[in-house]
């Protein structure tokens, strides 16, 4: 197995899913539009306004266009994780063999080692990260569940 450990994305459903993806759809078209407005209007057009919509377009595409496929890229891997966890996982269990508090943002974290074992696949450690929790301790166990084949668990 050469796939790396993770845990799974966050589960989303089906109607989150669509509305997800309908903003990031939305997300991705400004910049489109700014370019197909300057290049239609561009004889109509002073050449400042010109030259503004054109370069306004070609970067609220670039920008738009990133942060567009990022999202639905998310969505798509969230809602494949669910379906490949509910299909073919296995509950397993993780034992927390190292805590380290993690500073990210404007909320602490815990950085989690695990070791992930269960029957039916070798056991294998990942990282991952958790709201503070004094439960959290090295030595825990907690229930996860694994698609073997992937490395994807999730906590259960």
């Amino acid at each position: 197995m050469s796939t790396v450990p993770r845990e799974a994305e966050t589960r989303i459903g089906p109607i989150g899913a669509l509305l997800c993806r309908v903003m990031f759809l939305a997300i991705c078209l400004p910049g489109p539009v700014l370019l197909s407005v300057g290049v239609s209007q561009g004889r109509n057009l002073p050449a400042a306004d010109f030259w503004g919509l054109l370069a306004g377009g070609l970067l609220t595409s670039v920008v738009g266009g990133g942060f567009g496929v990022w999202g639905l890229r998310l969505v798509t891997r969230s809602r494949r994780d669910a379906r490949r966890l509910a299909a073919t996982g296995v509950a397993a269990t993780a034992e927390i063999l190292a805590v380290a508090n993690h500073l990210g943002g404007e909320d602490s974290r815990l950085k989690l080692r695990l070791r992930i074992s269960g029957t039916g696949f070798a056991s294998f450690e990942a990282e991952t990260m958790r709201a503070d929790d004094p439960t959290l301790v090295p030595g825990a166990i907690l229930a996860v569940v694994v698609d073997p084949e992937e490395r994807v668990f999730s906590f259960g």
